[in-house]
């Protein structure tokens, strides 16, 4: 097993920044194609943004492109999410979650997730 674990959640006054971390056990980061998503009560889990093994590549969201940005540290096995601008229609639960092989935008095509933080943008 491999455990994800998100930090950074917490409230933010709209037009704020925030900055997610993924901590990774078990097995290093390199190892695992990563992805954010994020979920609101009664709507489904949606892709955020992912980055590959290497972290040469990456894509986002349309919704979040320009302002959500990722990273990642191989070496201190953790992925990063800083969003900047933010609204209140980011609010959501933020997951991090792992991907054996090649990277994906598509939720079901990952391995492991974490138990996720709550992101608050308030008006």
């Amino acid at each position: 097993q491999v455990q994800r674990v998100e930090s950074g959640g917490g409230l933010v006054q709209a037009g704020g920044a925030r900055r997610l971390a993924c901590a990774a056990s078990g097995r290093t980061a390199r190892a695992f194609a990563m992805g954010w998503f994020r979920q609101t009560p009664g709507k489904e889990r949606e892709f955020v943004a992912l980055i590959s093994r290497s972290g040469t590549s990456t894509v986002s969201a349309d919704s979040v492109k320009g302002r959500f940005t990722i990273s990642r540290d191989n070496a201190r096995n953790t992925v990063h999410l800083p969003m900047n601008s933010l609204t209140p229609e980011a609010t959501a639960v933020y997951y991090c979650a792992a991907r054996r092989s090649g990277y994906s935008t598509v939720r079901g095509d990952y391995d492991y997730w974490g138990q996720g933080t709550q992101v608050t943008v308030s008006s």
